[in-house]
């Protein structure tokens, strides 16, 4: 977090340990210290060194390259944020990425007609 608050030169707002899900936290680049206006959120799992990036909140656009195109994410701000998780060990996996079937071994199934692998790594158990 505080990488990201010195490459943007801003506060970042950190939520952490949502109750019963898979997700360990979330941090949020203020929209005033981006490019194009818009917050950028970064969601870290609680499974490995998984991280998700996404302009405004997860579902927001169809992933990155839908936000880019909307003119709501800048590649720039982008390549800032997954280069800091890089450094920090963190894998970048894309949204788009996240919203495919997940037909592993999970009690999601309980919850969710159609588990995907964002549930599985991030949302809620």
């Amino acid at each position: 977090m505080r990488r990201l608050e010195a490459d943007f030169g801003v506060q970042c707002e950190f939520e952490q340990e949502t109750q019963d899900s898979s997700e360990y936290g979330r941090v949020r680049v203020p929209a005033e210290a981006t490019l194009c206006g818009t917050r950028i959120v970064v969601c870290v799992s609680k499974f490995g060194s998984l991280a998700e990036v996404c302009a405004d909140n997860p579902g927001a656009y169809f992933g990155t390259d839908d936000a880019r195109e909307e003119g709501a994410l800048d590649p720039s701000d982008l390549a800032t944020v997954e280069r800091a998780l890089d450094e920090i060990g963190y894998v970048s996996v894309p949204e788009e990425l996240l919203e495919g079937d997940y037909e592993g071994p999970s009690a999601l199934v309980l919850f969710e007609a159609r588990p995907t692998w964002w549930t599985r790594f991030f949302g809620l158990m």
